[in-house]
């Protein structure tokens, strides 16, 4: 049975600027499991510095940051972990009595994905995207190991930063590109978005390729992963990343950890009637 809310129930949410059911799903279900006294919630804002103001002053205890925000909201906290300097990227905020410390467990979740899968450090990769997103999974694959690939961005000058931050090389369009491992790190395929119906890569490019690594959540499936897994290929997903960082920050937010066994349950519960998942 589920506890009563009451006014010392202390309250969870996430920013995101098309916000799902997947965190709501997955923190709500491990409070209720685990008998813990929260609750949480999913937001969107037009006004990040009121929102960031709202979770400082109502004692919110803990809030997921998503995109597009994960770099504007560093200048509204208090202290940035190293998780988070390093990338100079936030996506996890703890209040600790109006005190705002920053994390960044996007990366936690990428690096342990490419580990589970194997992925190969010497395979050529392309990473689509100079955000927030795209700095956690480009230093997750710098400290992994891998020394050859491409970040592929329109934007010159965040495209050439997060290049020369990594040590990879900054091109505009994958034309010419022959990668192995292709990453998705942009909105393109998430519902709801101008491109929800679009592929980050091309036929002929998830062809050539052994990976493909989507770090969109919502589809699970989007339209280039669906077509990945057709033809046979490794795929990672964007839930995954979700999965595994989700748990990052509900260890911040409550200092427990939940077990292999249970994680593995909510996770399976946050999926069930995701929209456009198949």
């Amino acid at each position: 049975m589920s506890k009563v809310i009451n006014k010392d129930t202390k309250i969870c949410m996430s920013l995101a600027a098309r916000p799902s059911n997947f965190g709501t799903r997955f923190h709500n279900y491990l409070y209720q499991a685990l008998d813990l006294d929260y609750l949480y919630k999913a937001f969107t804002t037009k006004d990040l510095p009121a929102a960031i103001g709202g979770v400082r002053a109502l004692g919110i205890r803990g809030c997921a940051i998503s995109m597009p925000f994960k770099e504007e909201v560093i200048a509204l906290v208090d202290e940035l972990d190293p998780s988070a300097k390093a990338i100079n990227s936030v996506n996890t905020i703890v209040n600790e009595d109006g005190y705002l410390k920053a994390y960044n467990t996007d990366y936690i979740a990428i690096a342990t994905l490419l580990s589970q899968y194997q992925v190969n450090k010497d395979l050529v990769f392309a990473l689509k995207g100079s955000g927030g997103m795209a700095k956690a999974v480009a230093c997750a694959l710098k400290n992994a190991g891998f020394s050859h690939g491409y970040i592929v961005a329109i934007e010159e000058n965040t495209g050439k930063q997060l290049a020369q931050l990594c040590g990879y090389q900054w091109v505009r369009d994958t034309q010419g590109l022959q990668a192995e491992l292709l990453i998705n790190a942009t909105p393109i395929g998430m519902s709801g978005g101008q491109d929800e119906n679009g592929f980050s890569y091309t036929e002929n490019e998830v062809d050539n390729a052994q990976f493909i690594f989507d770090v969109v959540a919502l589809p699970a499936i989007t339209p280039v992963i669906r077509y990945a897994k057709s033809q046979g290929k490794t795929v990672i997903t964007g839930s995954e990343v979700f999965a595994l960082q989700a748990v990052e920050q509900f260890a911040l937010y409550t200092g427990i950890r939940p077990s292999a066994e249970l994680f593995e349950k909510a996770a399976k519960y946050s999926r069930i009637n995701l929209s456009h998942e198949d």
